[in-house]
């Protein structure tokens, strides 16, 4: 599936970027807004979501290019997520 984000999309500061979505997406970001780089089991831990709204929620900030994931160096079998650096200079 290929989804094509707008040019106003791209250009919109990360709270108009997310003013649209659940409630547990939201839960998310202000997780990563406090923790740079933590990985999915920490998220869960720290907001106490069940793993499936998690991920949902991870895959809704992916979606608004909000976040991004990269591999974990320590344990390749997790990703570490953290906002996009243009959010962070942007608030």
């Amino acid at each position: 599936m290929i989804v094509f984000a707008s040019a106003e999309r791209l250009t919109r500061n990360p709270a108009q970027k997310i003013e649209h979505l659940p409630p547990s997406a939201k839960l998310v970001f202000t997780i990563l807004k406090n923790n740079p780089r933590i990985t999915q089991k920490e998220i869960i831990g720290a907001t106490y979501l069940p793993s499936r709204t998690v991920r949902y929620a991870l895959a809704r900030l992916k979606e608004e290019n909000v976040i991004t994931e990269r591999f974990s160096f320590d344990d390749a079998r997790q990703s570490l997520y953290a906002l996009n650096a243009a959010d962070v200079v942007a608030e």
